[in-house]
């Protein structure tokens, strides 16, 4: 959009919750003001977005959002919430593969192989995230990061002469898969490059996720891409330096997280999620006693035309695309259960300040969202309800799953 006038519609542009919530940081960065997500979906045209900032600047003045400092490097470093949950669950079984992010690039052209190696170094280098490792004294973990010039491990493999190439790339992914991290030894990311022909080569690349994310993997592409750019064409390094790195983050949530703020995102989630029972789905058989991540997946596609429609369903109704198919999911488990009160799982970026947007790490959480279909609403009905607790739980989304989980005390069982 080359203009954006004061009478534009924050959902008509393209707005949806994920960027709310960097607007909300940005806008808490530049005017001081915490913005509250309900303010800017009761109010989504500028004009009317501005008066509400106008009217809390009069109320409160401007706040100072708390800023991440670099912490000292000579001290134990911290592991975030989020690393100490997956750091727990590697110790319960440490062959464990369920936590690693894969990613395939076919490479189209002649590649140099050198500005390529010399990309993901420096990738490696510029984000500590990568160079993590988790070590325990006593049960204990921390943080150590390997020195930036360490370099990331790529093995080579070149499949030209293979009838069977395709195939061969196939049991590669597999047995790369199959693959477990040592977290104390790390390095917790790897690839492997793999030349199908003269003009094409595919780049597997494997991260433990206690390091990276899904919006890492964005973050992480689109530096790849600048750097190789600028390393083929003999520049230099184009990326400006990062002013903090995750262990700082991981420090600075601790101490963020605590007193009032903890007590009033704790309590929220304890009222949210009272009394809460399973989801019970009519399947063919009954659950394993252990759970096991042996399964299928079954692609559902919903095409340009009914995209469109959900579109104007949800600018019509004050959501996001997201809230209108979270509704239509819940009505269908609500239709498959018999059940009118559900609990959904959904991930939250949790990117909610602006120092670290630009970071590879471990940031998502997953929020617990409490669904009420009870008394048949209609469509506009639900849609309502659903707004609602998915802007309330993204207003508390700092909290750690695993806390919530400690604070509900619900149930626990192994299938």
């Amino acid at each position: 959009v080359e203009r954006i006038g004061r009478n534009d519609h924050f959902f008509e542009l393209g707005g949806h919750s994920l960027l709310a919530v960097q607007m909300s940081s940005r806008l808490s960065q530049a005017v001081g003001v915490e913005l509250p997500l309900s303010t800017l979906f009761a109010r989504p045209v500028l004009i009317d977005l501005a008066a509400s900032i106008a009217e809390l600047l009069s109320r409160s003045g401007p706040q100072e959002l708390p800023s991440i400092a670099v912490v000292s490097r000579h001290e134990p470093l911290v592991l975030s919430f989020a690393q100490q949950r997956l750091w727990f669950l590697a110790q319960l079984n440490e062959a464990s593969t369920n936590y690693h992010i894969p990613l395939t690039l076919r490479l189209r052209g002649v590649l140099d192989r050198s500005a390529w190696q010399r990309s993901l170094d420096r990738l490696f280098a510029r984000h500590e995230a990568l160079r993590s490792v988790f070590v325990a004294t006593q049960g204990k973990p921390r943080v150590e990061v390997l020195p930036p010039d360490a370099g990331l491990p790529i093995v080579d493999h070149d499949l030209r002469e293979r009838s069977d190439a395709e195939a061969a790339l196939l049991d590669l992914r597999h047995e790369e898969g199959c693959t477990p991290f040592d977290l104390a030894r790390g390095p917790l990311i790897r690839g492997h490059l793999v030349r199908m022909s003269d003009e094409e080569h595919v780049f597997l690349l494997t991260q433990h996720h206690i390091v990276s994310d899904g919006w890492s993997m964005g973050v992480l592409l689109r530096e790849l891409s600048q750097l190789y750019r600028a390393f083929e064409a003999g520049q230099d390094d184009p990326l400006r330096p990062l002013a903090i790195q995750y262990p700082d983050y991981a420090a600075w949530q601790r101490q963020w997280l605590s007193g009032e703020r903890l007590q009033s995102q704790a309590q929220y989630w304890r009222s949210a999620l009272a009394g809460t029972t399973r989801l019970v789905l009519p399947t063919d058989r009954a659950r394993p006693a252990q759970q096991s991540f042996a399964a299928a997946t079954v692609p559902v596609v919903i095409d340009a035309d009914l995209t469109r429609e959900l579109r104007r369903l949800s600018l019509q109704h004050g959501t996001t695309l997201f809230m209108v198919v979270l509704a239509a999911w819940a009505a269908v488990l609500s239709r498959l259960s018999g059940q009118d009160d559900l609990v959904i799982g959904v991930p939250s970026a949790n990117r909610g300040h602006r120092q670290i947007e630009e970071l590879i790490g471990f940031f998502v959480n997953t929020l617990a969202l409490r669904l009420d279909l009870s008394g048949k609403p209609s469509v506009s009905e639900l849609l309502e309800r659903t707004r609602r607790t998915v802007l309330a739980a993204q207003e508390h989304q700092d909290l750690p799953f695993e806390q919530v989980v400690e604070i509900v005390q619900p149930p626990r069982a192994l299938d």
